[in-house]
């Protein structure tokens, strides 16, 4: 009787969800024939996925554009994320297993380079305080927000968290813009000729496949003696980073952004317009007395 329910529900689901779906598969359809668009600029290789055509897609067809897709749909849609990570998740987790004498063997560099996040933090949290984000900035400021990352806000805040919406946001700006900027950044620091390249294509590996790419591409490009080599490292450095970056989010950088909002918020961040309206309020019975 219970799995005769649960089949009427999901089926149920179906039928009144079919049309995001519908769109859904339409959206990847499009993006996968337009397939991988790779240019030069200068010495530096932008590559452009079709995970980015199928963002700017979805942002053609939803509300505030052409309202093809209705604010109910793209409420469910959110929920529906989490959902469609879950396998890539347990994807990083076999890995991880899999890879484990190899992750040990690698050395304490790859590693410690997940504490680049905290300089992350404490460059962007007060600024995001500053132009009036909230609980949002804790979400933004706390990973670069990737698959594993966004995951992980919205199992541990909810889907429709305002800690979700900061990192969905950092996480499509990085669709958008991420790849481009990484590989014209790799251009620029190698031309400083002051890092080795193998350095270089370590830190290459953010656990974003996109931006690896684009990064260690240009690497390769730039120093085709080390081509194999950079390939090599930076894909380690990236698989790496996915394993390790998801339990330093969870045990380190969640606990310091919260602890960082607590104590910042109140000095730095701006008033919501209730505060601003009882301040003023409070101020005029002030004058009046």
């Amino acid at each position: 009787m219970e799995k005769a329910q649960q089949k009427t529900t999901i089926i149920g689901h179906l039928k009144e969800n079919y049309r995001l779906y519908a769109i859904a598969f339409g959206i990847v359809v499009i993006a996968e024939l337009i397939g991988t668009i790779q240019f030069s600029v200068g010495s530096a290789l932008i590559v452009l996925y079709p995970m980015l055509f199928a963002i700017i897609i979805s942002i053609i067809f939803g509300k505030d554009a052409l309202g093809f897709l209705k604010k109910k749909e793209t409420k469910k849609a959110s929920q529906l994320v989490l959902v469609a990570i879950s396998p890539f998740m347990a994807k990083i987790g076999v890995m991880a297993g899999a890879n484990l004498p190899e992750l040990v063997n690698v050395g304490p560099a790859l590693v410690f380079q997940e504490f680049g996040t905290i300089g992350t933090m404490l460059f962007a949290l007060p600024i995001a305080l500053f132009l009036g984000l909230k609980r949002e900035a804790i979400g933004a400021t706390s990973s670069t927000n990737r698959d594993k990352d966004y995951g992980l806000i919205c199992s541990k805040y909810g889907a429709n968290s305002p800690e979700a919406r900061g990192s969905l946001s950092i996480y499509i700006i990085g669709f958008l813009i991420g790849t481009t900027y990484l590989g014209l950044l790799a251009s620029i620091v190698a031309s400083f000729d002051f890092f080795h390249p193998l350095a270089l294509a370590m830190a290459s590996g953010v656990g974003s496949g996109v931006m690896m790419a684009a990064a260690s591409s240009t690497l390769a490009t730039i120093y085709p003696a080390y081509a194999d080599q950079i390939v090599m490292l930076a894909g380690m450095s990236d698989m790496l980073s996915a394993i390790t970056g998801i339990y330093f989010t969870l045990f380190i950088s969640l606990p310091l952004v919260n602890k960082m909002y607590a104590w910042l918020e109140p000095k730095i961040g701006r008033r919501g317009k209730n505060k601003n309206i009882s301040h003023s309020k409070s101020a005029e019975s002030r004058v009046s007395q």
